[in-house]
């Protein structure tokens, strides 16, 4: 038993050493288990097999890497979120199911808040994920039928937001120009009741101006090619986007990959879902209409080279859609009121300032417009029990952006993921010392790139970067983008993050210009330029036009331009002040909860699938901050798993585990793991889980337990079939026996009912046996009938088949006359037949066999046997005798002995051929040479239809005699 048992662990242990080979072709799927875990490349190199085979999906522990594989995979069914449903976090393979669940499944079971953070760079697929994590929680959670419609609008808040903040841009067709946090309101029960929506700057400058093709807001797109009719009129719009300044700056108004109509179609649908009125529908349109009326004003100089607006038809259909005095508006267009104390002076505005007044009202009622919207969406998803939820937030952030051209936009995104990238590793780092201590385990510190420093460079108050750019906005005096930059260099010039190409070096000089500066953030270098950053900053909308705002008769633009704003003589927060004031508290939401990451990749900036580009994926891992994440990870121990949980899985290779094992369970896995033969460094034993260092030697035991489940497999599904197989029989010998009685007892009563039958049957056939003679009655009724009926049927096999044929079916007595009837028809008709069947040739011949049976008939001997034989047509033809033979029959000599010779034979017939006279007389008669023998004439048959021929043509004078030679 000794040597058995030592046989099988070298076995295992052998196999555990040569199946690490079979993870070559597709990698491991978690990047933890990874042995260079710090080298790049090696990172590289497992995810790009992972994306060569579709698997698009891989952690890094809890963190899900995503590849976008911009191809359809088949992977999001209904089936495959039942597969990931309820099932342990690292049991299936990674999926963006399986975070979803692992959130909603610890949120159900410890009461407590989570978030979903999906980040990455425009086009890796942060939006379809928090699509698939929705669509995953529609269809997974319990649901009842009044909270439908909660979800319905929950789903169908997507497109609505995505068509009024998604543009297509140089890298992603559907890009999300602003940030979405989104809780999901769960009850008790984990049905989802309500939900909330956050955004966070939407990026306004795009109503105004799209770079080359690049596209506005897909909102307008949506409503020139899919409106109606009767709607572009009462707004006053064309269907060709051409026509309208902000919609055609890009040259790419067209795009085959979107289909406007179709997505307007759905976005029209989601709007009567979530509960937007028809005056709110018509509102809402006549401001999409009004901000292309405005794109479309144009300006002149007037004589003092102000700014004038010749042509007014815009203005008026702006007037008519926003509910405001058009004159009122030209001169808000065109003038700036200037308070100063108590007294008003309107000056007007030059080319440019009205152009820049015009794009600023259009970017401030588009701007509040989507902030309203947001709200109108949150109304229509609250849940009005006020009993205790929990939440499942989901964050669809930006990720880090680095373009060739970096503005005011770019700063705020990276300094967004800076925040964010601060976030992930605090609490990576937290969560791994916790538990750690938690576990008992020695904790060893990790060193790591703390973006703090330079989260302070951006946001430190007085001293930080947005402090110093809306210090420059409110200065007295003239503040330019140049200024702001040279405020820069002498505040935090000296900060070791920051650099303009005065404060660097002779080789950095070359790559910064005159008007930019460059961050170190976590992810690399950027360089931004300031041209545009006060003037995007202040977003100033001049109170003249404000207060044409806020007297609009249009609801929405009333809820969002108050007169009471008006009033406030304070000036509002700048942009970024605002943006770092919503961060703030949108890291207080996420810290306060539960975290889940999720990371998006693009493999390629042509969106084709299949194709790995090295260069552009290696840089998102490094702004990502995958490396750094990857190090903090595995920093100690590679993978831990509670002792329950590793001893479940693991217990059948060893025998003193398997099938069950009643101790605890961490005595268990002590002794599992020193049957399997871990060596003392690879592994720790805390309090409640096991710690194993390194990959290798949890592949090898994993590859162990493959080896050992099909063999276990094989036992179970032989012990099973076998019970199966039992379990069968039984029925199916209970069955036959049920089936057999059944079937006895059908049986004997078809049998009963049949003798019953029969003994009626033969009682009336007796009865009509014995009054067969009778007249027709019902006693022998049935029994003539069956008499009639057998002896026709038997008669047809003995019918007469012809005319000599005498035999008959002998009939029962009270059938005999119609057997009479039937034997005489049946003879007539048999006499037709044959008559008919009679030619006119064989009829001659007949009646010529009458007259030669008249003359032989008692006459010849023989004659009875040839009366059955047809006459023979053999008469010699002069053609047929020969020359010399017919020379001498043409003698009057020949004639007459001839005739008298057939004479002579003639009356040898008649008489018998008495005596043999006639024979010799006749030889005499004849020469030798003609001589015929008499005894070969009598035996030949002279031909009766000859004999009557001759007999009609010379009137029986002459008989002609042939024989055959």
């Amino acid at each position: 038993m000794f040597q058995k048992e030592e046989v099988r662990r070298k076995h295992i242990r052998l196999h555990m050493e040569s199946a690490l080979t079979a993870r070559d072709k597709v990698g491991v799927q978690d990047f933890v288990l990874l042995d260079a875990y710090t080298s790049e490349s090696a990172f590289l190199d497992n995810l790009r097999k992972r994306f060569s085979e579709n698997l698009i999906y891989t952690y890094i522990g809890t963190l899900l890497v995503s590849v976008n594989p911009y191809q359809e995979l088949g992977i999001y069914t209904v089936s495959q979120m039942e597969l990931y449903q309820g099932v342990n976090f690292f049991e299936l393979p990674p999926h963006v199911y399986a975070i979803a669940d692992n959130a909603y499944r610890m949120m159900c079971s410890e009461l407590n808040n989570h978030f979903i953070l999906i980040s990455g760079e425009s086009g890796a697929g942060k939006t379809e994920a928090s699509k698939k994590i929705l669509q995953y929680f529609a269809v997974t959670c319990p649901m009842t039928e009044s909270l439908q419609i909660a979800r319905d609008r929950l789903l169908l808040s997507n497109p609505v937001l995505e068509a009024f903040g998604n543009a297509k841009t140089l890298r992603n067709d559907n890009s999300s120009r602003f940030g979405k946090y989104m809780d999901i309101q769960f009850d008790f029960k984990g049905i989802p009741v309500g939900g909330h929506i956050i955004s966070y700057l939407i990026e306004k400058s795009r109503v105004v101006y799209q770079n080359q093709g690049e596209r506005n807001f897909h909102i307008f797109y949506q409503l020139l090619e899919g409106g109606e009719e009767e709607l572009l009129a009462y707004l006053g719009l064309e269907r060709d986007p051409q026509l309208y300044k902000y919609l055609s700056q890009g040259h790419c108004a067209k795009e085959s990959s979107i289909n406007d109509k179709n997505d307007w179609k759905t976005v029209s649908n989601a709007f009567s879902v979530i509960d937007f009125t028809e005056d709110d529908l018509e509102n809402l349109y006549g401001i999409i209409a009004s901000v292309l009326h405005l794109g479309n004003i144009c300006f002149e100089a007037n004589q003092q080279g102000c700014a004038s607006i010749p042509d007014t038809h815009e203005i008026k259909w702006i007037a008519k859609l926003l509910g405001v005095n058009p004159w009122v508006l030209l001169e808000a267009l065109t003038h700036r009121k200037i308070e100063a104390k108590t007294e008003e002076v309107i000056c007007p505005l030059t080319l440019e300032l009205s152009a820049y007044a015009r794009d600023a009202m259009a970017k401030a009622v588009y701007g509040r417009t989507f902030t309203w919207l947001v709200n109108k969406i949150n109304s229509s998803l609250v849940n009005k029990d006020f009993t205790g939820k929990t939440v499942i937030g989901l964050l669809d952030i930006y990720g880090f952006e680095v373009f060739d051209k970096n503005g005011f936009e770019q700063f705020c995104i990276n300094y967004c993921n800076e925040k964010l990238q601060q976030l992930l590793i605090e609490r990576t780092l937290k969560a791994e010392q916790a538990e750690y201590e938690m576990e008992g385990i020695e904790w060893e510190p990790i060193q790591y790139f703390n973006n703090k420093i330079i989260c302070d460079l951006v946001e430190e108050r007085h001293k930080g970067i947005i402090s110093i750019l809306d210090e420059e906005c409110i200065r007295p005096g003239p503040a330019t983008d140049l200024s702001f930059l040279e405020r820069l260099e002498e505040k935090v010039g000296k900060h070791a993050h920051f650099q303009t190409r005065k404060l660097a070096g002779p080789k950095g000089r070359k790559r910064i210009g005159w008007m930019e500066f460059r961050l170190f953030h976590y992810a690399g270098e950027v360089t931004y330029c300031t041209k545009g950053f006060l003037e995007k900053n202040n977003d100033l909308l001049y109170r003249h036009l404000k207060e044409v705002l806020c007297r609009s008769k249009n609801r929405i633009l009333k809820e969002c331009f108050r007169v009471a704003e008006l009033e406030n003589r304070r000036r509002p927060p700048t942009v970024g002040t605002q943006f770092k004031n919503s961060l703030s508290s949108l890291l207080e939401i996420l810290i306060s909860k539960e975290p889940s990451y999720i990371r998006c990749i693009k493999p390629n900036e042509s969106k084709e699938p299949s194709k790995f580009d090295v260069f552009l994926i290696r840089h998102q891992i490094k702004y990502l901050g995958l490396m750094e994440h990857l190090r903090v990870r595995r920093a100690g121990f590679a993978y831990r798993r509670k002792y329950e949980h590793f001893l479940q899985r693991y217990k059948s290779l060893c025998p003193d585990t398997w099938p069950h094992w009643h101790g605890p369970p961490a005595e268990g896995v002590e002794r599992l793991i020193k049957y399997i033969g871990y060596e003392p460094e690879e592994y720790k034993l805390g309090r409640s889980k096991i710690f194993i260092r390194f990959p290798r030697t949890l592949f090898a035991t994993e590859d162990a337990f493959e080896f050992s489940k099909h063999q276990l497999v094989a036992r179970i599904q032989a012990m099973y079939k076998g019970c199966l197989e039992r379990r069968a029989y039984v029925r199916k010998r209970q069955a036959a026996i049920k089936l057999e009685a059944h079937w006895r007892g059908a049986l004997a009563r078809k049998e009963a009912k049949r003798r019953k039958w029969a003994v009626q049957i033969i009682r009336k056939f007796i009865k009509g046996f014995i009054n067969r003679n009778k007249p027709l009655c019902p006693d022998n009724e049935e029994f003539i009938v069956f008499v009639r009926k057998n002896y026709i049927l038997n008669l047809r096999y003995h019918v007469p088949e012809n005319v000599l044929d005498e035999s008959w079916l002998r009939p029962p007595g009270l059938l005999e006359n119609a057997s009479n009837l039937l034997r005489k028809m049946c003879m007539r008709n048999l006499v037709r037949k044959y008559c008919r069947g009679i030619t006119a040739e064989r009829k001659a011949l007949m009646q010529q066999k009458v007259v030669t049976s008249e003359i032989f008939r008692g006459k010849k001997e023989g004659y009875a046997e040839s009366l059955n034989q047809p006459f023979a047509n053999s008469r010699i033809d002069e053609g047929d005798i020969n020359p010399k033979v017919l020379q001498l029959i043409s003698s009057e000599k020949i004639q007459e002995r001839l005739q008298d010779t057939a004479e002579a034979t003639h009356s040898h017939s008649e008489s018998g051929l008495r005596g043999g006279t006639c024979q010799n007389q006749t030889e005499d008669r004849v020469p030798c040479a003609q001589r015929c023998l008499y005894q070969q004439l009598q035996r030949r048959n002279v031909s009766h239809s000859h004999f009557a021929r001759g007999q009609q043509a010379k009137g029986g004078c002459r008989l002609t005699v042939q024989t055959h030679i």
